[in-house]
């Protein structure tokens, strides 16, 4: 008897006529509309439930905080790429031929409460003189130059269904995934430092030490790894503690981004040296070895942290520095610094930092 898993024939057949069946066409046009259209199409007949570009009770509430549709505003006005807004032609009746917000309307809603001067722009971190701003403070130049910014549209023609238009705004939510900080910082922080960050992220040698998985890749932790040696290795004494340490590393890259002084040759050269250094004396050391699984479990953040900035500040003071032995980082007490669950205080940072640091140093 075949296995109820099996994929015969015959199911594969039953697979294909069910994609045809459920898979229905839409048609969609992409559009570009400047920014006083959108909002003229929104509140022109809103009370009346006419007004042509209109948001259906399916939709959320208004839920982004004034910090969030400050930075909105920021982002268009440094001419940041915007997500398309998807609406569906719906055609109740030929007269109206309404618009439907299928996804979107923070943005919408973020706009008109801006130029109906209700937004007050607040915590801005790159147009940071537009903080306490209403539209109408705006030059009026500059109140031109936004309004006919244009955004994209993703329109439906009315083929879409009210299922497929629902069905379709579930999925781009449920779909979304948030930005992890390191991929915001290479969307908002761009800078020599960061270009920097993202040559050595790519050193195979590097990832091999690390043994990073593909998804870790995709993630950007190669990158944010990079940045955290830095980070660690010039300003570990000032780390303000596990709550802050977003705040920590994004404060590195700004000042590391505007640095006159940074020499990027040399830190290279730190980083290089820093690799090969435990290539050779401890290849195993950034990962574990898990023998059931026949492969290696990638770094931790913390044992990364610990032993590579531990041994690039023993190298400042000894280039030339030959371990007699390696056993400091299988001891029970580096175990204990750098165990899953060891606390990131500022205090236990400094501690497993100095240990690899002073063992290295004093067994030499």
């Amino acid at each position: 008897m075949a296995s109820q898993l099996e994929i015969t024939d015959e199911r594969k057949e039953n697979a294909e006529a069910e994609i045809r069946d459920k898979r229905k066409r839409v048609d969609y046009n992409t559009l570009e509309y400047p920014i006083e259209v959108i909002v003229q199409k929104y509140l022109e007949g809103i009370e009346e439930d006419e007004n042509e570009l209109f948001i259906p009770d399916y939709q959320r509430e208004m839920v982004w905080d004034e910090d969030r549709q400050s930075k909105f505003i920021e982002s268009v006005m440094l001419d940041l790429p915007i997500p398309y807004i998807f609406v569906a032609d719906i055609s109740e009746s030929e007269d109206l031929a309404r618009l439907e917000v299928i996804d979107g309307t923070q943005r919408i809603r973020t706009l008109t409460s801006f130029i109906k001067n209700e937004l007050k722009l607040k915590n801005l971190e790159k147009l940071t003189t537009l903080n306490g701003f209403t539209f109408q403070d705006l030059m009026p130049p500059r109140q031109r130059r936004f309004n006919r910014t244009t955004i994209r549209m993703i329109q439906l023609t009315e083929a879409a269904d009210e299922e497929i238009r629902r069905d379709l705004f579930e999925r781009i939510n449920s779909g979304s995934l948030e930005l992890n900080e390191m991929e915001k910082r290479r969307g908002s922080q761009p800078g020599k430092f960061l270009d920097l960050i993202e040559e050595l992220s790519k050193e195979q040698q590097f990832r091999d030490l690390c043994s990073f998985t593909q998804t870790q890749i995709n993630k950007r932790d190669p990158q944010e790894f990079v940045l955290r040696f830095f980070a660690f290795l010039n300003d570990y004494q000032n780390y303000p503690g596990k709550s802050n340490i977003h705040k920590f590393l994004d404060d590195y890259l700004k000042q590391e981004n505007k640095s006159e002084i940074l020499d990027v040759n040399a830190a290279k050269n730190e980083f290089y040296l820093m690799l090969n250094f435990v290539k050779k004396y401890f290849p195993n050391a950034l990962h574990t070895y898990v023998k059931s699984k026949n492969e290696y479990e990638p770094t931790t953040r913390i044992k990364f942290e610990s032993i590579t900035v531990g041994v690039a500040l023993a190298l400042r003071q000894n280039q030339t520095l030959i371990p007699k032995s390696t056993e400091l980082l299988y001891s029970e007490e580096f175990k204990k610094l750098t165990k899953s669950d060891a606390s990131s205080s500022q205090n236990k940072v400094i501690r497993r930092i100095e240990y690899v640091r002073d063992q290295l140093l004093d067994n030499s």
